[in-house]
């Protein structure tokens, strides 16, 4: 079995821009093999979900950043819960991104975010799912905020 080696995007590189460009709506550069090969996340497919863990300065928070600004490039709608406060300042007072960095604030866009994916499923029952923008949520320190919220 052939090993493919993977590097993180690097924004400095000049072609990024048209690779990004190049990649099909409901997917998202990652990252790009040592080969040159884009590699891609594809939320179109049976479970459109992503995680990423890392450890502390492992780049979660770039991926975090570098994903729902593809998607919302796409037409996407984000929620971004930051709950270090500044790690999505990027995200704050874009017309589609409900950025949320104190636990009361993320509480309460988690009530919302459930209420908009009944919403979604009503929507999905009608037909009508189509008619909804792409909605990412990205959790940055999740861990962190999880253990807070049950506090």
């Amino acid at each position: 079995m052939k090993k493919t080696v993977v590097t993180m995007l690097s924004f400095g590189d000049p072609d990024l821009r048209a690779q990004i460009e190049a990649m099909p709506e409901g997917t998202a550069l990652i990252v790009i093999s040592t080969t040159g090969q884009a590699i891609a996340v594809d939320l179109n497919g049976e479970s459109p979900h992503v995680l990423v863990c890392t450890a502390s300065g492992g780049g979660s928070t770039t991926m975090l950043r570098s994903l729902p600004a593809q998607f919302l490039h796409q037409g996407a709608h984000a929620l971004v819960l930051d709950t270090k406060r500044i790690s999505h300042l990027w995200a704050k007072g874009l017309p589609t991104v409900t950025h949320r960095g104190n636990i009361a604030g993320i509480h309460d866009a988690l009530l919302g975010l459930a209420t908009e994916l009944h919403r979604r499923l009503d929507l999905d029952l009608d037909g009508d799912l189509d008619t909804a923008p792409r909605l990412i949520v990205a959790v940055d320190e999740a861990n962190t905020t999880l253990y807070r919220l049950a506090r």
